[in-house]
């Protein structure tokens, strides 16, 4: 199994990030693009990216096909910022100094029929990783 991660992506890429619109349409499409060269590799791919829009992850599931499986991990807004707050980061204080965040200044677009919903507010980090696996054994 290989894990394509956009935050390492984005270092690579744009080493100074914009977060605009353009610049997250062009990172969006390469990270489906190279799960796509992986899987048609054999690879088990997992794409570990907030793909707040629907238009992505639409995307990976037209050029994958039946083998593509979306998991959506349910996290509140503020759960959301209390976490990445305990991490040290400052995504959601950024949107205060006007950068585009999803949630927040900008629309996260909810999945419509998600193959995995974890509720993380009432699911931890092990059972959600098992639900996961599970969801992996079913589709190899």
């Amino acid at each position: 199994m290989l894990l394509l991660q956009m935050d390492e992506l984005r270092k690579v890429a744009t080493p100074r990030p914009t977060y605009s619109e353009a610049e997250r349409e062009v990172l969006y499409r390469a990270l489906v693009w190279m799960a796509r060269l992986l899987w048609g590799l054999g690879y088990t791919v997992v794409i570990d990216a907030t793909g707040h829009r629907r238009a992505w992850r639409q995307l990976a599931r037209k050029l994958i096909g039946g083998d593509f499986a979306e998991v959506y991990l349910r996290c509140p807004l503020r759960l959301c910022m209390q976490r990445e707050a305990s991490r040290g980061s400052r995504v959601y204080e950024r949107a205060r100094e006007g950068w585009p965040v999803p949630g927040l200044s900008v629309p996260y677009e909810e999945p419509q029929r998600a193959e995995l919903v974890v509720d993380t507010q009432r699911v931890g980090p092990e059972e959600a990783a098992e639900r996961l696996l599970g969801l992996l054994d079913d589709k190899i």
